[in-house]
């Protein structure tokens, strides 16, 4: 393991901005757990359901504020996305090469997720399994999905959204909101807000890459107003307190995203950039810069896999012991909350072996060159994976 740390430190060149790599697994570790957390897969007459312990216990609320971590992703992506294209661009290479390289690495493993979940329920219906059971797993593992499409719709939409200020999506989810919030029946209109929610922070990427936002003051201004803004939202606009989805309440912060989301997102990207600081002098270290660089080659393996991990630890529970508390039961008291704390390390074990399994077809080959991220510019280095 030494020499593991050794070589991975010695791999990574000088200049490398290792503060980005953090944020990045900060920000999937973030979803990991918040799923882990607020999700409860119950059995009840034979057949499982979703459930949420918001629902029945609001007074968790606070978990999804620090869990839910998506701004922080968009974020970096955009960061990254944005340096990435002007260094393509600075070496000669086209869009479409520049494009198919990041998409390959961001769909190639959501292709095998929808392979083998494809199978296992076809698997599942034939033996006799509950339909509803069937749709409740295969919606726990597909929904999540829809980050990713957004995520690679902004990446590919790179080169025309890199200089657009954030004010201009911004504006698109407040007249949203309005329209929505403001007529009975606002229909599929709001359905714009699941981009333009998201390309707030994506742009403040991009304009992270461009040099700007570098300055505390800027963090602390998004940081506090996104606060201020979110407090407001809530407390005197109706907005849900939860930043993610509670079954049963009328409103989802998340389905499409709302304001409240969004200035939320703004103030974790304002305490993005307020840790740069102290996560480039943590990441010296050469055993915590592993262990961020190691998320970071497998963060889509992770991402996908997480949900298969804690619907199998469920399911062998289901086949072995029963009904277990935390695993099977109604998330409707503190004593579910302990429980489930104490199989977050069996889900953390289960998700290993997911990661044993598929994460060769996230690195794919290693590439002899490779775009890395930089304090103050791309740069190519041999013998990196892509970031």
């Amino acid at each position: 393991m030494r020499d593991f740390v050794r070589r991975m430190d010695s791999a990574t060149p000088a200049d490398r901005d290792r503060a980005i790599d953090a944020l990045r697994a900060i920000a999937i570790l973030g979803v990991v757990l918040g799923h882990w957390l607020v999700t409860a897969l119950v059995v009840d007459s034979g057949t499982i359901h979703g459930s949420s312990p918001l629902q029945y216990m609001p007074q968790f609320t606070p978990v999804s504020w620090v869990f839910q971590t998506l701004a922080v992703f968009f974020l970096v992506g955009g960061q990254v996305g944005a340096k990435s294209y002007a260094a393509a661009r600075a070496r000669g290479e086209n869009y479409v090469r520049w494009l198919r390289t990041r998409m390959t690495r961001l769909l190639r493993p959501v292709v095998v997720v929808l392979v083998v979940w494809t199978i296992a329920a076809c698997t599942m219906l034939a033996s006799g399994a509950d339909q509803d059971t069937v749709r409740a797993l295969c919606k726990l593992v597909w929904s999540p999905l829809w980050f990713l499409t957004v995520f690679a719709a902004l990446t590919a939409a790179t080169p025309l959204v890199a200089k657009l200020h954030p004010l201009w999506p911004f504006a698109v989810v407040l007249i949203t909101d309005l329209y929505r919030f403001g007529l009975d029946e606002p229909g599929a209109f709001t359905s714009v807000n699941v981009v333009a929610g998201w390309l707030v922070p994506y742009c403040l990427g991009a304009a992270w890459a461009r040099g700007e936002l570098h300055s505390r003051r800027t963090g602390w201004t998004l940081l506090l107003g996104g606060a201020a803004a979110t407090a407001g939202l809530i407390l005197w606009a109706g907005y849900p307190a939860a930043m993610v989805g509670v079954p049963g309440l009328a409103i989802s912060n998340l389905d499409p995203p709302t304001l409240a989301v969004v200035t939320f997102g703004l103030a974790q990207c304002g305490a993005a950039l307020l840790l740069l600081g102290p996560l480039r002098r943590v990441l010296q270290r050469p055993a915590v810069w592993a262990v961020v660089a190691m998320v970071n080659l497998s963060a889509m393996t992770i991402f996908l896999w997480h949900q298969t991990a804690m619907i199998a630890v469920t399911a062998t529970g289901l086949l072995a012991g029963g009904t277990l508390p935390g695993l099977h039961t109604v998330p409707d008291a503190s004593g579910w909350v302990l429980a489930r704390l104490s199989w977050l390390p069996v889900f953390a074990v289960a998700l290993l072996i997911c990661w044993g399994a598929f994460r060769g077809y996230e690195q794919g080959r290693p590439r002899r060159k490779s775009v890395v991220v930089r304090k103050g510019r791309p740069a190519r280095s041999a013998g990196v994976r892509r970031a």
